[in-house]
């Protein structure tokens, strides 16, 4: 069990010590600004649909490690994704964070998202992200969203 802490650990700070697809996509055809005012964390998520396709997704931002490092997984693991592939993708995430339905196993370097779930004060820091994408993708102009 320590191998595994130690290996989310790793990845989480990784992840927000150079988080990747930090940036703004200045032809990003959807964008939507997320904020959790408990914590203090606030980012905006810029996504670029081709069709069906995300072929960009990027954000900005500032936060704690696990929300940080939560959005640049979620970048990585949705770029070329379907939109039906992100939200059987979203679904997995926010099932495996709370519980729900007994919870999915996420693969790859997701699996580390999982381990958040020990500390449900963190869940809506790891869970923004994913919210603020979502909403993002199933609106045509830039909106917010709150995870009081």
């Amino acid at each position: 069990m320590s191998e595994l802490r130690d290996l989310y650990q790793e990845v989480i700070m990784d992840h927000k010590k150079k988080p990747r697809n930090f940036r703004e996509i200045a032809d990003a055809n959807h964008m939507a600004h997320g904020n959790n005012p408990l914590c203090g964390d606030a980012l905006v998520v810029y996504v670029k649909l081709n069709g069906e396709t995300i072929e960009d997704v990027s954000f900005q931002g500032s936060g704690c490690a696990i929300s940080v490092a939560s959005a640049s997984l979620m970048t990585e693991s949705l770029k070329g994704k379907t939109l039906d592939e992100a939200q059987s993708l979203y679904d997995d995430v926010h099932k495996a964070l709370t519980g729900e339905s007994g919870g999915a196993e996420l693969s790859g370097k997701l699996a580390v998202l999982g381990g958040v779930k020990e500390f449900p004060a963190r869940v809506k820091c790891a869970t923004l992200s994913w919210h603020t994408v979502h909403a993002a993708v199933d609106s045509d102009h830039d909106i917010s969203i709150s995870t009081e």
